[in-house]
């Protein structure tokens, strides 16, 4: 570790030196996800931006430092919903996972080499997901995704299959018809399959449907039974069996994702509370509750922006609160095996970390950290929520950042620039885990805010449909607003207002700066341009209709879908703007990139277009992240005219004033 400072330079915002360099953020840092845990041993994966992004499974035996499982040239993700999730399970110690070059699902046997039981299918056409063994280890039963004809969003099929687990047949489909299944979930006696499903133009936190079925030994499904949910009015978050046989999951039905239980046929409600138990189903797998010696449920939930982990009485319905250092999920990952608890979470300060708890003791032991820093935590900056007025007498989110460094002051009238971070989804949240990617920033004297704009996970089912038929008005407002109301609060300089963001936040981004002139600048990560483009299909099958609900459906509101589409007012447009782009991005195709990018030309505004080749929807290779972070931090840089603390590279920008 760095020794902390004590002697400060004074310099402008901004202008600071800082050690968590662009390559720091990239090559520091591993994504940690889908923990396992089974007889002791505990399974997670390990994502490497060093090696292109590869995702390795690890495995932590008792009182044993962690070790890959799969060898190079394997690389544990799925493309199901193109998100992915729920890329292996494990059973007496044998792997079942998806691997990412050819989406074949492979058995591993302890100590041996990967093996295929899927067949081999051009282009990546057939891809598995969410899948389980059944209890005397024959079966597997999962997701299925078929890219049929010409692999057009509308060709491609979601169903659940069962297969051998020794390859010997092919997948044989138990459950069609639906337009998306999740969660397959086997009883602790093997006799009976809960799962999920829904269709579009839902998405799954809009509503989706639980059911339950008689499993017969060759994996069969008897007559379906509706246990809960209904789309577009109520979501389901993960169901799973208690060991008794009780099927327990998370419901918003009272306008909160809270805990309940089915028991004989009666529906009971856990823990009623103002809280998320619950999460949006981006991705497969993930977890936010376990079950563990003596009844108790370890779960995580979010209230005010912070993550708080506990331990439930389902009986009783007391909820005590776990005093643990870590209070934001990363996932989330909540998994469990006699009084054994493991997380994948972290902090503001406390990088994400794979962590085994006894709840006994309230023990804890850190398997792996996401990112080993070589900085003093001095630079760090801990968020504080915000709540600030917005749009129709409401009040919206946030979390605030400002800029820490332990070497530096800023001149006594100076005021920061301010970054208004917009995160993805819309349907997500920007939570208080730890971020190097955030620290680069307020290291070198900038203010940040991560806005939870209306729509945002966190504060309930009704904030989150403050979005419906909103998208790119109350987001942006929101975002706006927030950085207003920073500016009235003398928080931040009102003439160096900066916008981020990725994906739908790219398109809240380019929103700001063509709608309004609130920025000076901003950035936008593979962010959307013409909603109408998006809506004409031009994407992957699980958001084919997201819009339907953000925006109205379509062609019938094409009117509304033009005018919310920032490449319909290039007019308007004259706010630099960085354009960074994947080009196998599918989500987001660079055909909206060249769409901004070419306004851009056209108005002769300043800006800068980034191609990454190799690269999806987000970055993953470690260079590639590195050089996104140098080439935003010298755009803004050259924009707002100040010159950086640190040695730069120095990007070519476009149509910039001499």
């Amino acid at each position: 570790m760095e020794p902390q400072l004590t002697e400060q330079t004074v310099a402008p915002y901004g202008t600071w030196s800082s050690p968590i360099s662009a390559e720091l953020v990239a090559r520091a840092g591993t994504s940690l996800s889908a923990p396992w845990i089974e007889d002791g041993t505990v399974w997670f994966l390990e994502g490497r931006p060093v090696e292109g992004g590869r995702v390795v499974l690890m495995r932590a035996e008792v009182d044993r430092a962690p070790m890959d499982v799969t060898p190079s040239g394997f690389n544990v993700r799925t493309m199901v919903h193109e998100y992915g999730g729920g890329a292996y399970c494990v059973r007496e110690g044998t792997v079942f996972f998806s691997n990412f070059e050819d989406q074949r699902l492979y058995r591993q046997d302890s100590g041996g080499d990967p093996v295929p039981i899927t067949a081999a299918v051009e282009e990546r056409r057939h891809r598995y997901a969410d899948g389980r063994v059944t209890a005397d280890g024959s079966r597997w039963i999962g997701v299925r995704e078929r890219h049929e004809g010409n692999g057009r969003p509308d060709e491609v099929v979601n169903e659940l299959v069962v297969l051998p687990t020794d390859g010997s047949t092919e997948p044989r489909a138990i459950a069609g018809g639906r337009d998306f299944y999740a969660a397959p979930r086997i009883s602790p006696d093997g006799t009976r399959l809960c799962f999920l499903a829904w269709d579009l133009p839902w998405m799954p936190w809009d509503g989706c449907e639980l059911f339950a079925a008689e499993l017969a030994p060759d994996g069969t499904l008897g007559d379906l039974t509706h246990i809960a949910g209904r789309n577009g009015e109520e979501s389901i978050w993960q169901p799973e069996w208690s060991p008794s046989g009780d099927l327990v999951f998370a419901s918003d039905r009272s306008g909160w994702w809270n805990l309940e239980r089915v028991r004989n046929g009666e529906r009971r409600v856990l823990h009623e509370a103002e809280a998320e138990f619950g999460y949006p189903a981006w991705v497969f797998g993930m977890r936010s509750f376990a079950f563990v010696d003596g009844g108790s449920i370890a779960c995580a939930y979010d209230h005010d922006g912070l993550t708080s982990f506990a331990m439930l009485d389902p009986e009783g319905g007391g909820l005590r609160d776990l005093e643990l250092p870590q209070n934001s999920l990363g996932g989330p990952h909540v998994v469990a095996e006699g009084s054994t608890v493991v997380l994948v979470a972290g902090s503001p300060t406390i990088p994400n970390q794979v962590v085994r708890l006894d709840v006994a003791t309230e023990s804890i032991e850190v398997l792996r950290t996401s990112a080993e820093v070589p900085v003093d935590s001095g630079f760090f900056s801990v968020p504080r929520p915000i709540e600030f007025p917005t749009e129709g007498g409401l009040t919206a989110h946030a979390l605030y950042y400002p800029p820490t460094n332990p070497g530096y002051t800023a001149p006594d009238e100076d005021r920061p620039p301010l970054i208004v971070f917009s995160h993805g989804g819309p349907t997500s949240n920007a939570s208080a885990i730890f971020s190097l990617g955030v620290q680069f920033w307020t290291s070198r004297g900038f203010a940040l805010v991560d806005v939870n704009y209306g729509g945002s996970t966190g504060y309930g089912r009704a904030y989150r449909e403050r979005l419906y038929g909103q998208w790119g008005v109350v987001d942006l407002q929101d975002c706006v607003n927030a950085a207003m109301y920073l500016v009235e609060q003398g928080e931040v300089d009102p003439d160096r207002l900066l916008i981020r963001g990725g994906s739908a936040g790219g398109y809240t981004t380019v929103c700001a700066l063509t709608f309004t002139d609130t920025f000076a600048a901003g950035a936008s990560y593979f962010g959307l341009a013409d909603l109408e483009q998006f809506a004409g299909g031009d994407t992957h099958k699980f958001e084919l209709q997201y819009e339907h609900t953000l925006v109205g459906p379509y062609p019938e509101a094409v009117d509304l879908y033009r005018a919310r589409s920032p490449i319909h007012f290039l007019d308007r447009i004259a706010t630099p703007m960085l354009v960074l782009q994947g080009a196998d991005d599918k989500v987001v195709p660079p055909s909206h990139a060249e769409l901004i990018v070419e306004a851009l030309q056209e108005r002769g505004i300043p800006h800068a277009y980034l191609l990454f080749e190799g690269e999806g929807h987000g970055f993953r290779k470690a260079e590639n992240i590195a050089r996104s972070y140098e080439a935003e931090l010298s755009f803004y840089a050259q924009v707002l005219g100040f010159e950086p603390g640190d040695p730069l590279r120095k990007l070519e920008i476009d149509n910039l004033p001499a």
